[in-house]
């Protein structure tokens, strides 16, 4: 594993589940881990109730912008989380891969999104504790 590792969170548009992963990250771990997001087919922008409920929590998603997942991406991430389960990806995973499965929230609300938020933040806890040996 690098160091700092790089953990690389997927989703299908980019604009929700895995921009939460990515910034929860940055949020619970500053500084551990190199956190990146990708999408399969990536949207125009990340989801503004996604962002708005990503500031409560202290991270800024101001320079966020969806991107598609790349053969490069999968070959040097040392850990790949899908947030859904059974994506096909574009090449091979060569680090550790975690499965995890979120419901897309393209259209929910604020309220809606922060449960998924904590929800995201809490298997966020868990994964950074397991990749520095730390309790969660």
């Amino acid at each position: 594993m690098t160091t700092p590792p790089t953990v690389l969170f997927i989703c299908q548009h980019n604009a929700g589940r895995s921009q939460l992963g990515a910034h929860l990250l940055d949020v619970i771990a500053p500084g551990e881990f190199i956190s990146v997001s990708a999408g399969l087919n990536p949207a125009d922008e990340i989801n503004p109730v996604v962002a708005e409920s990503l500031a409560e929590v202290g991270a800024d998603t101001s320079a966020a912008r969806p991107r598609r997942v790349t053969e490069a991406d999968l070959a040097t991430a040392d850990v790949v989380v899908t947030m859904k389960p059974g994506l096909r990806l574009p090449a091979p995973v060569t680090g550790q891969r975690v499965e995890w499965e979120f419901p897309n929230p393209e259209n929910w609300d604020l309220n809606g999104v922060r449960t998924m938020r904590e929800a995201v933040a809490a298997r966020v806890r868990l994964l950074a504790a397991e990749l520095t040996d730390q309790p969660a």
